[in-house]
């Protein structure tokens, strides 16, 4: 028999069914935005790649590696330290400007990172591409010599450059990289002409250097082991005071060169990351910072920890950025050749 639409126990049930299933509907999406936010909050699940576009070896490589292994014990999982060396320190931002911003791939961005989009057409929009994760540290940079060099100090080597312009040579990171563009500064300023020389990273300088195929070396604290040693000498550091570690070199102020560079730099990773994954890798970092660990690292290649948290370090990125570019004017730079 037909049913008696009229009868109301049929109606009611009906009407039950039917907002049932409406419900059912409207709740569908608030349980996958549930699963998301559970999938967030667990955060991270699987290991954490971190690049160094910069070879193995060298201060940032080391530094980088004791700091993911202090911020892998906070997160639970690894945090993979992945060498991509050479253009200049830029071929970490270029490979996460492409990343999913799931977290799971950051990168060291070094200050080329804010230069070169000034020069030239690049992977990656430092202003828009990135969510900047922390700030950690400069470098105690500075021009090095073997022991056996024939200056005994850094205005030696200035007079000798001056009577053979171009023909001492020196290494650097790359063309139009920190090191590279603050000696072509220095340069100029005193009116001289070195030979420039790029290399992918600070131990293939060091090692160049020593062997005999450059002059100079401008490096980080890498070399601090040589000039322990006595195998090398630093000339000049580009630090604002003094080292505690090496006291009586002589900064660029203290031979007349009213400069300081120290080329800092922190991690990121895509941009439009979840913010509850952000703060739990900064955490993360942070403490690994903060470590004893890391302390005597930071120690052994003369470094001060610069910490910078997600917002200050996004706001550092832009000042960066728009002094890189008035950098770029004054120097008359040209992309790489």
């Amino acid at each position: 028999m037909t049913p008696d639409m009229t009868k109301p126990g049929i109606v009611d049930g009906r009407r039950r069914d039917t907002l049932t299933l409406l419900a059912m509907g409207a709740l569908a999406p608030l349980g996958c935005l549930a699963s998301r936010k559970a999938l967030a909050h667990s955060f991270p699940t699987q290991p954490v790649t971190l690049i160094v576009p910069f070879a193995a070896g060298g201060a940032t490589d080391t530094l980088v590696r004791t700091l993911a292994d202090g911020a892998a014990r906070t997160l639970g999982q690894p945090v993979v330290v992945e060498n991509r060396p050479g253009a200049a320190g830029v071929l970490g931002a270029n490979v996460v400007a492409r990343a999913r911003p799931d977290g799971y791939t950051l990168t060291v961005i070094p200050e080329p990172v804010f230069r070169l989009p000034h020069l030239q057409k690049t992977q990656f929009d430092p202003l828009r591409d990135f969510t900047y994760v922390i700030h950690l540290t400069g470098y105690t940079l500075g021009v090095a010599a073997r022991a056996d060099a024939p200056w005994k100090s850094w205005q030696d080597m200035v007079e000798d450059a001056r009577r053979r312009p171009g023909k001492i040579s020196y290494g650097s990171t790359g063309t139009n990289g920190t090191m590279h563009v603050t000696m072509e500064e220095i340069s100029r300023k005193l009116g001289i002409e070195l030979n420039h020389v790029p290399y992918k990273g600070e131990s293939e300088i060091i090692t160049a250097m020593l062997g005999g195929h450059i002059d100079l070396a401008v490096t980080a604290g890498g070399i601090g082991p040589y000039v322990d040693s006595g195998k090398a000498r630093w000339l000049v550091l580009w630090t604002a005071e003094h080292s505690r570690r090496w006291s009586r070199v002589p900064t660029l102020r203290d031979v007349g060169i009213d400069m300081v560079s120290t080329s800092p730099f922190g991690i990121a990773g895509p941009r439009n990351m979840d913010p509850r994954s952000v703060q739990v890798l900064h955490d993360a970092f942070r403490k690994a910072l903060n470590d004893p660990a890391m302390q005597k690292v930071l120690e052994r290649f003369d470094q001060e920890s610069a910490y910078l948290n997600s917002a200050d370090y996004a706001a550092f990125a832009r000042q960066r950025y728009e002094s890189q570019g008035k950098l770029v004017k004054r120097l008359g730079l040209t992309a790489n050749p």
